[in-house]
């Protein structure tokens, strides 16, 4: 699985294990792929001060190993290829493009031989329509649909604006429209804590773009919502210092996996919440279905995806669920 992202941290012990270093790449000049940084209120990227590594934590729902040490990923058996496009919480579709590309191609053809690549990013608020845009969305899909001719199956963030797509004329959201792209709503538990283990986990995220144009499928992406009853902000993303397993907000309804942590600690675990967490989650199935049946092709992964999908919402396809949520389980039986 080709985590198109920020920084891949390679010594943690839950990411070494199923990294490909050899085939990890940045696209991202003076940056190696196993390096981040964050943009802090100045402006100016300054690696002290990022311990989260949203790459990390995209790579580590996908594929964490199942080691008996901290979490354990979807596909954790799945090779996980770090391809850095993003740095210091931005990037260019030009790397994007390059980042595509390079997963899907063959080994043997120089590229990364990804079987399923991941993109947990797009432009906040969707970008204003206008000719250029739509050149651009037209090169992104290019290059998604070459991925797809490759047999990659290609999943992407819907983003997490709250916006109705199907009703918003104006807005073009890159990459979760563009051709070929499974794209991903999230779902959520509000208050799991104190509700029944069965039920409401399986909500609408409250930040979570919908609209059955836009969203191929929900998965689990965590929610700050109890943030309206906790008017401190503690339920702000990412969290992770001492003494915040009290916080049921972070440890019961946002997604666990690993982050890069501060100086040399390569066991640090963060809890997050958006559609960049729900994608990873149907990545993971997908990698999953190509490890029990080999590489069937993008379209019998996908198909397989939609018949194991828990239809929920609206029978059908409908605005926040799409053909359904994934369901990893039967995804394999």
């Amino acid at each position: 699985v080709a985590i198109l992202d920020g920084g891949i941290r390679d010594t943690h012990i839950d990411i070494a294990p199923n990294l490909d270093a050899t085939h990890s790449i940045s696209f991202v000049p003076n940056a190696a792929f196993n390096s981040d940084s964050a943009k802090p209120p100045n402006g100016k990227c300054g690696d002290a001060i990022d311990t989260f590594w949203h790459g990390t934590h995209v790579a580590g729902i996908v594929a964490a190993a199942a080691n008996n040490l901290g979490t354990v990923g979807i596909a954790p058996k799945a090779t996980i290829i770090g391809v850095k496009v993003l740095h210091c919480g931005s990037g260019n579709f030009g790397a994007i493009i390059s980042g595509i590309v390079y997963a899907a191609t063959p080994i043997a053809e120089g590229g990364a031989g990804a079987n399923v690549i991941n993109m947990s990013l797009g432009v906040p608020g969707g970008i204003p329509k206008n000719a250029r845009v739509q050149s651009l969305l037209n090169a992104v899909s290019r290059a998604t649909s070459y991925a797809k001719k490759r047999d990659v199956v290609v999943v992407a963030a819907a983003g997490n604006d709250g916006i109705d797509i199907d009703h918003t004329d104006n807005l073009t959201f890159i990459p979760a429209q563009s051709v070929d792209v499974i794209s991903v709503a999230a779902t959520a538990p509000s208050g799991w804590a104190t509700s029944s283990p069965l039920e409401g986990v399986d909500s609408p995220a409250t930040y979570t773009n919908f609209g059955q144009s836009a969203i191929s499928f929900a998965a689990p992406g965590g929610d700050t919502k109890l943030l309206a009853t906790n008017p401190g902000g503690v339920c702000v993303k990412p969290r992770f210092p001492a003494g915040s397993v009290i916080q049921l907000c972070w440890v019961l309804d946002m997604v666990m996996a690993p982050c890069r942590g501060s100086g040399a600690s390569n066991g640090t675990y963060c809890w997050a919440a958006g559609t960049s967490m729900a994608a990873p989650a149907v990545s993971g199935v997908a990698a999953l279905i190509v490890g029990k049946y080999g590489p069937i092709g993008a379209a019998q992964v996908e198909a397989i995806l939609r018949q194991s999908a828990d239809d929920l919402g609206k029978p059908g396809q409908d605005d926040f669920y799409g053909k359904g949520r994934v369901n990893a389980f039967r995804a394999v039986q």
